[in-house]
């Protein structure tokens, strides 16, 4: 549902998501406003379509960073071994060893808020994660006999790796970029919540929550719409890794 709203807001949405009504402050959800309007009389509906969208981008971009360095060291390190996979396990722990949101926190400190930088810090948060994945799936598949038969031939590393190796690895790894994807949308809400994230005029899930909460008694609808919305998307990819780990299972 979040999806197909997302994809609508690329062509329409019923108002302009940062036009600003004073009349209409915080008005109760209607036919004219579904969702109401917030403490500057935009409309809410407007806002969270055009908040999809910007959870999908940093989502989809986030993924694809921590996705391409995480296979590349994963990868090698698992395919490999020895002090190649020493020195790359290392580093990945190094890197955990820093809560995952603080590392994001101080990457953004260390340049300036925006959604440029976001993505930067929430893809490099997501590295460890698709390396590890990725890395243990190779040192399991480079055993098989399918693997070693094309060693045998005189296939290279590379052919070896996405040829043989990466499609059997595909499952963990697709069960690796959902996990991922709902956890980069959360850390980016969080993010913005704190102000160091999408920064206004854009719409952000995080940013909106943050604003409706000094209104939330007089405008509780504010902060539960936006906190739904939040909860569905999370919980939705959550749900979707867990029956995507359940088909992998069965499969093996």
């Amino acid at each position: 549902m979040l999806f197909i709203m997302m994809l609508i807001s690329l062509l329409y949405t019923p108002y302009d998501p940062n036009a600003i009504d004073p009349t209409n402050r915080l008005a109760s959800p209607s036919l004219a406003h579904l969702f109401g309007t917030d403490n500057f009389g935009r409309d809410i509906f407007s806002r969270v379509m055009e908040g999809a969208k910007t959870a999908f981008l940093i989502g989809t971009a986030a993924v694809t960073i921590g996705l391409f360095f995480g296979f590349l060291l994963g990868a090698c390190a698992g395919y490999f071994g020895g002090w190649i996979d020493e020195l790359t396990m290392r580093f990945m722990d190094a890197m955990l060893a820093f809560p995952a949101i603080l590392l994001a926190i101080m990457l953004i400190a260390v340049f300036e808020p925006g959604m440029k930088n976001t993505v930067i810090a929430l893809g490099i948060m997501s590295i460890p994660a698709f390396a590890r994945i990725i890395r243990s799936s190779f040192i399991q598949y480079k055993s098989y006999d399918f693997v070693k038969a094309s060693i045998a031939k005189g296939g290279g590393a590379v052919h070896i790796m996405v040829k043989h190796i990466l499609p059997n690895a595909f499952s963990p790894i697709l069960v690796a970029v959902s996990l991922s994807f709902s956890g980069s949308i959360l850390a980016e809400s969080g993010l913005s919540y704190l102000g160091l994230g999408v920064q206004p005029p854009d719409p952000s899930w995080g940013r909106m929550l943050k604003e409706a909460q000094p209104y939330i008694s007089s405008a509780p609808w504010y902060v539960i719409i936006v906190g739904i919305v939040i909860t569905i998307l999370v919980l939705g990819f959550n749900l979707l890794s867990d029956g995507l780990r359940d088909v992998h299972d069965k499969k093996a």
